[in-house]
């Protein structure tokens, strides 16, 4: 991992550097330097509209009691995307757009879901909320070792069936998540 992380500390200034070059030698410096302020400009605008929506329909799910994944997915892209539209280059500014772009944002995350479901180290869970009127007679309140697991159908991960209760029933409610 810490030699992936030096490859691109190195690679992407080289790759920006070298596509600094190429666009300023068909375009000129002066226009190089103007598209790259204007790709500054535009990202900062749509990074802006986009992130308000997002925050908008995460407090909607909140409302309704639903856990807001995919817009918090959803803000972490556009931080993200933010944060490469502000560095300077063409390459930068390129994969920042790409996260800007709600489809290949849905088609990350489910991509990012199942990379983590298949994972051996990593296990969702998500238990009721201690106050919450949600649950079947006789069970406990409170989070437990036997709980709902997080039903990620949005993003092609499905709920694990072997998670049943004495009854053969799964044990309580699985909380939805993102939009219906």
């Amino acid at each position: 991992m810490p030699i992936l992380i030096l490859a691109l500390f190195i690679g992407i200034p080289l790759i920006e550097i070298y596509l600094f070059i190429q666009v300023g030698g068909a375009i000129g410096v002066w226009s190089t330097i103007g598209l790259v302020v204007l790709t500054a400009f535009i990202g900062t605008a749509l990074l802006r509209q986009q992130g308000l929506a997002t925050l908008a329909r995460a407090q909607s799910e909140l409302d309704q009691q639903h856990l807001p994944v995919r817009e918090l997915f959803d803000g972490v892209c556009l931080l993200v995307g933010g944060l490469l539209l502000l560095t300077p280059g063409f390459l930068t500014d390129a994969l920042g757009f790409a996260l800007l772009i709600p489809p290949l944002r849905a088609i990350l995350g489910r991509g990012v879901w199942a990379a983590l479901a298949r994972s051996r180290n990593v296990h969702f869970s998500v238990y009721d909320n201690p106050g919450s009127d949600h649950q079947r007679p006789g069970q406990q309140r409170g989070p437990g070792p036997g709980g709902p697991v997080l039903d990620g159908e949005e993003f092609g991960v499905r709920r694990d069936e072997d998670d049943n209760g004495d009854d053969g029933e799964p044990s309580g409610p699985t909380p939805r998540i993102g939009k219906e």
